[in-house]
């Protein structure tokens, strides 16, 4: 299928100058950009001696150019976007490295309230579950069907992202057809309430804090998490331009080594509050400071008036931030499952999948090399 933008940001422009002794990283508007935030709020890139340069970018597609145009190293990225920019599949190929995951969990399923009330009429035992089953939607759109209503449009945030593959795993599984029975389009992260407001959309998957101010604005309500589809599994990773790796590998272990500090220091509750402060200040001002800081507690309000419900929330402890190419495998499936790429050879996922910088700058961060359990990936068909 082919994905329509609904909203552009930033198109591609020139950003700091390079230099040879500064990593210029990009992240999006996003709660799970915590970690690169963090450690350059902290002073954790400069106590280690790594001069970080962060660079705020409006949509993913974006970010993607800013790096393979080299105004940018690398970045936090979805997990599946490295395997498309390495194939040039939605832009000019770029070879990249995943040298850490970011963070796992954080994005939200949010359905428009008119759209509830559909799932709520057209289903009524199924539409107070929580989390909500794809069966809900699925008696929904089979009522809009024999009314001879539009399809249903939904929005995720990037054509290759965590949220397109895992959205479209939950609907096939309950026999939805996202090619043929919904439409999806492609918005960025911070427009995706400003859509549903506007009813260009019935619902949308999204990283944290958008789902969120979508209920905080009384525009809908947050059916799932995608940690409701598949558990433990990564969301961002750090990926850095194969050039630039080969360049300063000792630098960017360092920037890793930090990163793991930052998990650390985020997994703590008792810096909740100061950490809701610098994402908020940084990442998405535009947001209430104390919805910002929902996602970072593991909460969510589900629904309007509702009191926050604990979730299996965003995870930045070391054994998170572990690039199991296993995960990069499963995303590749995916990918060819909806056509998205064709089949590639075995040696595609360990060259972007890269956990011997991850091994390293964890000893450079004093904590065990060793390989973490993988997290189970759901079932491939």
């Amino acid at each position: 299928m082919t994905f329509a933008a609904s909203s552009t940001l930033d198109a591609p422009r020139p950003l700091a100058a390079p230099r040879s002794d500064v990593l210029r990283l990009g992240y999006v508007r996003l709660t799970d950009a915590a970690p690169l935030l963090v450690a350059d709020a902290l002073g954790l890139f400069h106590r280690r001696g790594v001069t970080v340069s962060l660079s705020r970018v409006g949509a993913w597609a974006a970010l993607r150019d800013h790096i393979a145009l080299g105004h940018l190293d690398g970045g936090q990225m979805l997990s599946p976007m490295p395997i498309a920019a390495h194939l040039g599949v939605s832009g000019l190929a770029t070879p990249l490295s995943v040298v850490a995951t970011l963070a796992r969990h954080g994005n939200t399923i949010t359905l428009g309230e008119a759209l509830m009330a559909e799932i709520a009429a057209a289903a009524p035992e199924l539409a107070a579950l929580r989390p909500l089953p794809a069966q809900a939607l699925a008696a929904a759109i089979v009522a809009r069907r024999g009314s001879g209503r539009p399809l249903l449009t939904f929005a995720v945030v990037f054509a290759f992202s965590s949220h397109n593959y895992l959205l479209r795993h939950w609907l096939a599984a309950a026999g939805i057809d996202p090619e043929r029975d919904m439409q999806l389009v492609v918005v960025a992260p911070p427009m995706v309430a400003n859509e549903l407001a506007d009813g260009r959309i019935d619902g949308f998957c999204a990283g944290e804090p958008w789902g969120s101010r979508a209920v905080h604005l009384g525009l809908g309500r947050i059916g799932l998490t995608t940690a409701d589809i598949w558990l433990n599994h990564p969301e961002k990773v750090l990926a850095i331009g194969q050039n630039r790796l080969r360049q300063a590998p000792e630098r960017i272990s360092t920037c890793v080594a930090a990163i793991i500090e930052a998990g650390i220091w985020l997994s703590d509750p008792a810096n909740h509050g100061e950490a809701t402060r610098i994402v908020h200040r940084t990442a998405v001002p535009d947001v209430p400071e104390a919805v910002v800081g929902l996602a970072l507690a593991r909460q969510l309000v589900l629904a309007p008036g509702e009191a926050p419900t604990s979730v299996q929330g965003l995870q930045f402890h070391p054994a998170a931030t572990y690039p199991h190419p296993e995960h990069g495998a499963w995303w590749a499936t995916q990918m060819q499952r909806w056509g998205h790429i064709g089949a590639q050879p075995d040696t595609l996922i360990p060259s972007i999948w890269r956990p011997d910088i991850w091994r390293l700058a964890a000893l450079e961060a004093g904590i065990s090399p060793q390989t973490p359990p993988c997290p189970a990936c759901p079932p491939i068909a």
